[in-house]
């Protein structure tokens, strides 16, 4: 159909071009998650502080990064840290940082969001059981608030595993790259392009799909 031969596909393809970076996208999109969220959680207490020695640049931090495309913050730091530092720190340890620091502006504003879903009440229950401000967010907000931002959560989650294909811009060897270098190899680009996007499909919306189910018990429980 349409000149296109998918029988090109094979285990051999797969385990050779493939898997390696699947396994990339995977550990840096879980690396990215973990990472955005600590930092993004430190961002977002540092917002609702009250002071403003930590609330403006925390809200400059999340504003700028959330106003900037990723691709051109993978860029940046590749090629800018290098000279800076005076030594190459390769485009997988650049991906890592480089997503950590980029995720950590959107789930800073999830994080945000949560814990401002809890009610007044259970802020002063803290308060009037002698809780210092650091006690009660990690005793009592924080655990209800990432209760409620955990589908959320995971949703930005499988966004960000959409987002590591854009690492290709500074060479690194993810699962589009794979079955890229797969189609170059054997003459069929337009296959491998066309297998790269039926495999994220499958992969997003199965995990959307579980997303939605446990949005749904959730919302039961509640």
């Amino acid at each position: 159909m349409f000149g296109l031969d998918l029988t090109f596909l094979s285990w051999e393809i797969l385990s050779r071009f493939v898997i390696s970076g699947f396994l990339f996208s995977v550990q840096l999109t879980v690396i990215a998650t973990l990472g955005g969220v600590v930092l993004g959680t430190l961002l977002a207490l540092m917002r609702l502080s009250g002071k403003q020695a930590l609330a403006i640049p925390a809200t400059v931090y999340v504003n700028g990064m959330r106003s900037i495309p990723l691709v051109m913050v993978i860029l940046w730091f590749f090629l800018l840290v290098p000279t800076i530092i005076g030594r190459p720190i390769g485009a997988e340890l650049s991906a890592s940082i480089t997503f950590v620091a980029f995720e950590a502006a959107y789930f800073s504003e999830i994080v945000r969001a949560g814990i401002q879903s809890i009610s007044r009440g259970q802020v002063n229950a803290g308060r009037a059981l002698g809780m210092t401000y650091a006690q009660n967010m990690r005793l009592v907000i924080l655990p209800q608030a990432f209760r409620n931002m955990v589908p959320v959560l995971l949703t930005q989650t499988i966004i960000l595993f959409q987002d590591t294909s854009l690492v290709y811009a500074i060479g690194a060897y993810d699962l589009l790259k794979g079955f890229t270098t797969a189609g170059k190899i054997y003459g069929r680009p337009e296959e491998a392009y066309l297998l790269a996007a039926v495999v994220y499909f499958v992969l997003c919306y199965s995990l959307s799909y579980m997303v939605k189910r446990l949005n749904s018990r959730i919302a039961i429980i509640r």
